[in-house]
């Protein structure tokens, strides 16, 4: 992972989410922390075709996870990841907040002072009901804005790549230049519908110019990154832990 990073931070790219590195001794994925997944929720790391991916799985549950992060998002405005939804929560709607909750919710944080009242959040949902291209902001934390990226069942089980220049996106929610960002929180509910959802992440970076076509199948980090006659080895074994914890 170090020589990943390394290789990324040299072409203008900050990784986020690679997760070669497993689960932490709590649970979570090694560099980020965890809040109270239930008994019957699942964080796991798994591999496939070459890639580690982090798999998120709530059971009439809300739970999240973060990575503390701090730079200047001009220098490093595009965030990119894939995501595959498995299971969306049933009649889950961002726009009502009795059923405010959803497989994919990716936000990028930028703390304000004080911050308990004026954080700001950008969101990037993968909502059940909600079309695709909607934008609002949350029913239940007027600072938390968001932009539904994908909506409903049609892409199930497909990995899905996103690109998104988050300096622009936040200007345009938040009608200001945004503060220094704080981190990224990955989160996941279904408590008000009381269902089951399901949720995969994988290769989550920040990049100062916008990066390469996506490409869905394989390590796009390291299959990028690597030199040419350098192949990129497949995952040897699946860490499935179930974890509790707190953000910090």
């Amino acid at each position: 992972m170090e020589t990943v990073r390394a290789a990324a931070e040299e072409k203008g790219i900050l990784v986020v989410g690679h997760f070669s590195e497993g689960l932490d001794g709590k649970g979570a994925p090694v560099g980020w922390s965890s809040k109270n997944p239930g008994s019957d929720s699942k964080i796991a790391v798994e591999g496939e075709n070459g890639s580690y991916f982090l798999r998120m799985l709530s059971v009439n549950d809300y739970f999240g996870l973060g990575k503390k992060l701090s730079f200047d998002i001009r220098k490093y405005p595009y965030l990119s990841w894939r995501w595959k939804a498995g299971k969306l929560p049933e009649g889950g709607d961002i726009r009502k907040r009795e059923t405010d909750e959803q497989a994919g919710q990716i936000y990028v944080v930028f703390p304000k002072f004080p911050k308990t009242l004026n954080t700001r959040s950008v969101g990037y949902i993968w909502d059940s009901q909600a079309p695709a291209g909607f934008s609002g902001t949350s029913t239940v934390y007027s600072k938390m804005k968001y932009f539904v990226l994908q909506s409903g069942p049609a892409k199930l089980n497909q990995w899905v790549c996103e690109v998104r220049d988050v300096y622009e996106d936040y200007k345009k929610l938040f009608q200001e230049e945004p503060p220094a960002l704080g981190g990224v929180v990955l989160y996941i509910n279904t408590q008000h519908t009381k269902s089951s959802a399901e949720i995969f992440y994988a290769d989550i970076f920040f990049s100062s110019s916008p990066p390469p076509t996506p490409d869905v199948s394989g390590d796009r980090l390291a299959s990028y990154l690597a030199p040419p006659a350098v192949s990129v080895k497949p995952p040897v074994k699946t860490s499935s832990i179930p974890g509790k914890g707190s953000l910090n």
